[in-house]
């Protein structure tokens, strides 16, 4: 059996960023006899309804704004399947573990959100739409090795989805001070743009 915390952080980190996807590949590795899946993430309807939902937030995560949009119910969403997740890798393991693992996924679930809804409205200030449809893409290929590399490396994959979180903090921040810094000069430039001063001469 996998290494419980890494592996259960990792599934955390994966479903913040993508938790269709996650849910998708654990279910068909674990049918492929790849991974040691519980069986209701096997199960034809989970990954069928999965498998769905991937596809209709495939192409709003690409979408400038919409993509915002989409991440507000997710608050919920996707923590709540990395706790589950969690919990679905703890299997037979003490309640206490199980309650360790399903909390600290969805923990760490939230905190991924977080950084992709952060870096997602960095990104939305561009007024091209390029870039969203590049970061969506990147994420989904991250998402996706994590998730492959947990079965058979759970401590390389922990240390993969802990380098991306903090590269997605800084990405964040970095992104906060441009927009914030966008923001200056365009009062800046409406300030200098403003009405002459009425003649009163």
């Amino acid at each position: 059996m996998e290494p419980l915390a890494p592996t259960a952080l990792t599934y955390g980190w994966a479903s913040g960023v993508n938790a269709y996807l996650t849910v998708a590949l654990y279910g068909i590795l674990g049918r492929a006899g790849v991974a040691d899946a519980p069986e209701f993430v096997q199960r034809t309807e989970v990954i069928a309804v999965v498998l769905a939902m991937f596809a209709i937030e495939f192409v709003i995560d690409k979408l400038p704004i919409f993509d915002s949009l989409w991440d507000l119910p997710h608050w919920a969403i996707r923590p709540a399947i990395g706790s589950a997740l969690g919990v679905a890798v703890a299997g037979d393991a003490s309640t206490l573990d199980q309650a360790l693992a399903g909390g600290g996924s969805g923990a760490t679930a939230i905190v991924s959100h977080g950084v992709k809804v952060a870096v997602r409205l960095g990104v939305n200030s561009s007024p091209e739409p390029f870039t969203n449809a590049i970061v969506s893409l990147a994420e989904d290929a991250a998402v996706g090795l994590v998730t492959y590399l947990v079965i058979d490396h759970p401590w390389l994959a922990f240390g993969l989805a802990v380098v991306l979180l903090t590269l997605g903090i800084v990405v964040a921040i970095l992104l906060a001070k441009l927009v914030r810094a966008g923001y200056r000069r365009l009062r800046a430039r409406l300030g200098r743009a403003g009405p002459a001063p009425p003649d009163v001469g």
